[in-house]
């Protein structure tokens, strides 16, 4: 029978675990992160002339949301990342209905009117980041979405047999059962995976494109295995934003589905993109400095792993220290709890366990930045 790992992850359950104690700390670690994390803004945030941020959560007692980027052009907006969470995307939808957009006519009456939304753009296939397009398919007319070659065999493969394992968990004799707020947790997860064709993008990605579906010229590119099999960012000229989805996240690297040596691979592209401001799947806007900083931080946590010398203890400690100042100092232990989790489950794990994610073949060319 398979195990299940600890119900508060950045993505839908893990289809299987370590031992009962490592899976205690990993929820310990999420839930303590949870409680003093903050809660997204009822308002997307200003981060540069026409670029918002809708903040990631993690909530008490809920699964998370990614960060959402919103690129704002003369005829409408771009969304990266549709969060998880009706609220969440809710908050996103109504800020685009309720702001004028750079290029908004202007009636008699001397207000600019909202402007559209004319496309999404999700950065990979984990339900923090795309659940969202469901909404908004139901709920905004047009929608149209933007998402890599991976998230179909996703949603066929991975996110299917983690949606029998659910109903598995929910479906356990009395006793054996997650306690309520885990169940309502699946519950949530599973209704969203039987949306899967509202998941689906309208133009499949595979490799780096211009995106000008909104009059503001923004570069797609494409990264993969990484992260997950496929992974797109999307770059502003104008404005050097460049939001990435979990290619860097806080407060330690998702390795659940990824590929380590195709990610290392896919921050050096990254590191060729002239940005000022990058924002992570989740955590705070970086500067390049800071992600030069974040880079660094996780080369290290691999290079540790790989070595033979280094405890995991000694490897979680130096992902903790080599971050700095981007993780406060009230992170430190739930940072080096996950860092533990990955490193042992996941970079020290036997080869076929560890580099099963690593078959995809490598992305198209990059574009010239």
């Amino acid at each position: 029978m398979r195990r299940m790992p600890p119900p508060i992850l950045p993505l839908a359950p893990i289809r299987a675990r370590p031992s009962a104690p490592v899976a205690v700390a990993i929820a310990a670690a999420f839930a303590g992160l949870a409680a003093m994390s903050r809660i997204a803004s009822a308002t997307p945030a200003p981060i540069a002339p026409g670029v918002f941020v809708e903040r990631d959560t993690f909530a008490a007692g809920e699964q998370p949301d990614g960060n959402s980027v919103l690129f704002s052009g003369p005829a409408g907006w771009v969304v990266f990342d549709t969060g998880r969470h009706v609220a969440h995307t809710r908050a996103v939808a109504d800020f685009i209905q309720a702001t004028p957009g750079a290029g908004s006519a202007v009636p008699p009456a001397g207000e600019p009117l909202p402007l559209p939304l004319r496309a999404v753009v999700n950065s990979h296939w984990h339900l923090d980041h795309l659940g969202g397009n469901a909404w908004l398919r139901a709920h905004v007319p047009g929608t149209r979405v933007y998402a890599s070659e991976a998230v179909a065999p996703a949603l066929s493969g991975w996110l299917a047999d983690s949606r029998r394992d659910m109903q598995a968990m929910l479906d356990a004799p009395a006793g054996q059962r997650p306690d309520a707020a885990t169940q309502a947790m699946l519950r949530g997860d599973i209704a969203l995976i039987d949306q899967g064709p509202a998941l689906l993008p309208d133009v499949v990605v595979s490799g780096p494109r211009t995106l000008d579906d909104a009059g503001r010229p923004l570069q797609i590119g494409h990264e993969g295995p990484a992260a997950t099999a496929a992974d797109l960012w999307l770059y502003d000229p104008t404005t050097r934003v460049l939001a990435v989805g979990d290619l860097v996240t806080l407060p330690a690297p998702f390795l659940d589905t990824a590929c380590a040596p195709g990610w290392r691979a896919a921050l050096a592209h990254v590191a060729q993109v002239p940005f000022t401001t990058l924002v992570p799947g989740h955590g705070a806007p970086m500067s390049r400095d800071e992600f030069g900083t974040w880079r660094r931080a996780f080369e290290g946590l691999l290079d540790c792993a790989a070595a033979t010398g280094p405890t995991t203890a000694a490897c979680s400690a130096g992902w903790v220290s080599a971050l700095g100042a981007l993780l406060p100092a009230d992170h430190h232990e739930k940072a080096a709890r996950m860092a533990t989790y990955y490193v042992d489950q996941h970079l020290r794990a036997t080869p076929a366990k560890r580099d099963r994610y690593c078959a995809a073949a490598a992305g198209a060319a990059r574009p010239a930045i």
